[in-house]
């Protein structure tokens, strides 16, 4: 999707304090030889602030930077990959009301770690099509600290994070230019991250912990037993996505300045999706998220926030953003830097 005078007018973030993986490994939560290997150092945890709450934190930010006042927006979307709040509620709903109190559409996208940057799509979509609104609200919050989940050890790729992100989307104005925006799936391999686990009732219902590593260990098995995984390598899907964004956006690799990848652990990283599409360690955000832990579809934006915040990426700099969710799908976005930050 080549975008035409779509802008990000402001970006905000809510990232809870940090608790480092040498404190984890003395609390008994996590193995020190994982933790050596994995590279990781910290991750973002909030014992009590819900997700929808951090998100308006984030939006808070987000909004006091763009410039837009409340009745220039025609949509809210949020976006989620875990449980929210209570069953039947909406999430959405809380945050328009603690954020812009417009009686405009609000929705809830779960997409897993993708949400967001599908989102950003589904914005310049609705505002080629709204003249009389110039702007559309993104955000994404999810928080781990639950029951059913084992931050440090449900997946091997990554510690999952707390936290929020939010962009406002304009039609008129902002920090960053979006020049693309490419996706690309291969829904045989969503049966990976689904493993033996039954589709029905689901499993928040009857209390069973999120697992993905017995997922993966199902498919271990069964290939064992001669039985062939519906694979395909992350990496080769990311890059059909990134040739999409490259060429709508008329550009090539070697022109983008700076990467906004996941947060995993350094092998994973690497592996899954920095080598096979041709990136160096040192053109991503590995500073950045190997502090935070892997806060779903927040974490791509937050480290946008990271690099433009921090001088890393300055105007006439081209960002990539990518990240994947299940199914498999990813997703790349491409924008230009346009101005520095202002001082806050």
């Amino acid at each position: 999707m080549r975008a035409e005078s779509v802008y990000l007018s402001g970006i905000g973030s809510y990232v809870p304090d940090l608790v480092t993986t040498e404190q984890a490994v003395a609390n008994g939560w996590y193995d020190e030889a994982t933790r050596q290997a994995s590279g990781l150092e910290s991750v973002a945890i909030s014992d009590t602030l819900s997700a929808p709450e951090m998100a308006v934190k984030a939006a808070e930010v987000a909004l006091r930077r763009s410039g837009h006042a409340p009745e220039d927006f025609g949509a809210l979307v949020h976006a989620s990959a875990y449980h929210q709040g209570p069953d039947g509620w909406s999430p959405q709903h809380y945050i328009l009301q603690n954020t812009l109190r417009q009686p405009i559409t609000a929705m809830e996208l779960r997409q897993g770690c993708q949400g967001m940057l599908t989102g950003l799509a589904l914005a310049a979509h609705r505002l080629a099509y709204e003249p009389e609104k110039s702007a559309v609200l993104l955000t994404a919050a999810d928080n781990y600290s639950a029951p059913l989940v084992n931050r440090w050890t449900t997946s091997r790729l990554s510690i999952f994070g707390d936290g929020a992100a939010a962009v406002t989307v304009s039609r008129e104005r902002g920090f960053a230019r979006l020049l693309s925006v490419g996706t690309h799936s291969a829904p045989g391999m969503e049966a990976l991250h689904r493993g033996s686990e039954p589709i029905f009732p689901p499993a928040v219902t009857v209390g069973r912990e999120m697992d993905f590593e017995a997922r993966v260990r199902f498919w271990m098995e069964e290939w064992a037993a001669g039985n062939t995984p519906p694979m395909a390598h992350p990496g080769e899907v990311m890059q059909k996505a990134l040739d999409i964004a490259l060429k709508d956006a008329g550009i090539t690799l070697d022109e983008i300045t700076r990467v906004c990848h996941p947060s995993a652990t350094l092998d994973a990283l690497r592996d899954q999706f920095l080598d096979p599409l041709g990136l160096e360690l040192e053109r991503g955000i590995w500073d950045h998220t190997k502090k935070v832990g892997h806060i779903a579809a927040a974490d791509v934006f937050i480290g946008l926030e990271y690099v433009w915040r921090s001088g890393q990426a300055g105007p006439g700099d081209k960002v990539l953003i990518f990240t994947g969710s299940p199914g498999f799908e990813a997703g790349c976005a491409i924008v230009e830097i346009l101005s520095d930050p202002e001082g806050e």
